[in-house]
């Protein structure tokens, strides 16, 4: 790896999501060595991937070169490697580029799509956790219409105008809510010679609300809104098989559909070396202390989506979102500082900021801790936030300029199927 051996300690973090980069910038000023390893050169802002897949935005704008944000750090180096195992008796890390030994190591390798167990849907069903797989999607969707041009039969059209997303949280209403106002204000224009009015939008939830970690009230407007859009909101509905061609459910209703998206779900992405059942628990989660130290372990810590924390405050441990991963970066760091320095560390506490999600144009849903509030203001309020944690000016600026055109013109300038996507196998639709 070409790191050279300093006689401060090294902290290497396995990670450039928000929990890797908040602690990375925690320690750029300590008499620490950090390194950093990826598997991307690029941090990803993961709340507007859905954005990607639907046109609205170019990936380019959600994403930032890790190296630009660490550029003024010089105690941290990065490397771009793919981490294979972790070796916890001899504090050294494998990665595919070589062996790299710490003195404390921090996993924030993230989360990613959890299908239960489910091999039909895994193989044949799409995905969001990623930019390739949004671009992906992206292109897979934009294919499905021009194919549909090109068919006369009735039933494989309506097939491909289909779209089945499996999974309400916000992930799953933001896509469904995009989706519907491209059927709305777009395909119209791009597809006179094609009765669009036949596609469908379904959004499946196998429990009896939508958005069900946010209020009550929240998740009864989003419906609302979603309703108002054309969306079929499908409630205690449970997808059971997929075969790329035709989804089945607990219930006797089916869908016919070249295009089933999954976001019914997400797990902890561990790495050999701590994926042991005494390290993990539900979720595929590593199960951490207060301090985010990991099990067992005094100089091996875990934080973000892939860390499971069970405090008084969050006795079912903390959500997968970007705050928590953002906060507990934050205090690792500081914690690290205090343990180096012969201090006792300090407890991690969550300050919950809220949760929010938007539905559409002028449709967004928010929940403060003292306020809930629906509609045009609380879009206002979801964009501003997002524009704010964007990493980088030029991000912030290209978004905020794709919104305001996107938002007076009713378009979605990025609808391009720059690499076309191929289904691996064939049956009638196929697989991915």
């Amino acid at each position: 790896m070409n790191i050279p051996r300093l006689s401060c300690p090294r902290v290497v973090i396995v990670g450039g999501g928000f929990a890797g980069i908040a602690l990375a910038k925690q320690l750029s000023k300590q008499e620490v060595q950090v390194v950093l390893l990826d598997k991307h050169n690029y941090h990803t802002f993961q709340p507007l991937l859905y954005q990607v897949s639907t046109g609205g935005l170019e990936p380019d704008s959600i994403a930032y070169p890790l190296r630009k944000i660490l550029k003024n750090f010089p105690n941290i180096l990065f490397r771009l490697a793919h981490v294979e195992a972790i070796d916890v008796a001899n504090n050294k890390v494998i990665t595919n580029i070589g062996d790299l030994s710490y003195n404390y190591l921090v996993v924030a390798s993230g989360s990613e799509t959890n299908f239960y167990g489910n091999t039909t849907i895994a193989e044949n069903s799409m995905v969001m956790k990623t930019i390739p797989q949004s671009l992906d999607l992206r292109s897979l969707i934009l294919e499905n219409f021009e194919d549909a041009l090109l068919t006369s039969d009735l039933q494989e059209r309506d097939k491909l105008m289909n779209f089945v997303i499996v999974g309400a949280g916000p992930t799953g209403v933001e896509l469904a809510g995009a989706l519907a106002e491209i059927k709305k204000g777009i395909l119209p224009k791009d597809y006179p010679d094609l009765d669009t009015r036949r596609a469908q939008i379904n959004l499946v939830q196998s429990g009896d609300s939508i958005l069900k970690d946010m209020s009550e009230k929240a998740s009864i407007k989003a419906e609302a809104f979603l309703e108002s859009l054309g969306v079929n909101v499908w409630k205690n509905l449970r997808v059971t098989h997929y075969d790329g061609s035709l989804a089945t459910t607990n219930t006797d209703v089916t869908f016919e559909t070249a295009t089933l998206i999954w976001t019914a779900g997400v797990k902890g992405a561990t790495i050999k070396g701590l994926d042991a059942a005494s390290f993990v628990t539900k979720g595929n989660r590593v199960v951490v202390d207060e301090f985010n130290a990991v099990k067992g372990l005094d100089n091996v810590f875990a934080i973000g989506d892939i860390a499971h924390m069970v405090t008084a405050q969050q006795p079912k441990g903390y959500p997968m979102m970007a705050q928590p991963a953002i906060q507990q970066g934050e205090q690792l760091g500081k914690n690290l500082v205090r343990m180096l320095a012969g201090k006792p560390m300090h407890p991690f506490k969550y300050k919950d900021k809220g949760a929010m999600a938007t539905v559409g144009r002028n449709k967004a849903v928010v929940d403060l801790k003292r306020w809930k509030f629906q509609g045009v203001f609380a879009w206002f309020v979801w964009m501003f936030v997002h524009l704010f944690f964007l990493i980088g000016f030029r991000n912030r600026a290209v978004v905020f300029v794709n919104w305001v055109y996107n938002y007076i013109r009713f378009d979605r300038e990025a609808r391009l199927i720059i690499r076309p996507f191929k289904k691996r196998h064939n049956t009638k639709q196929g697989n991915h």
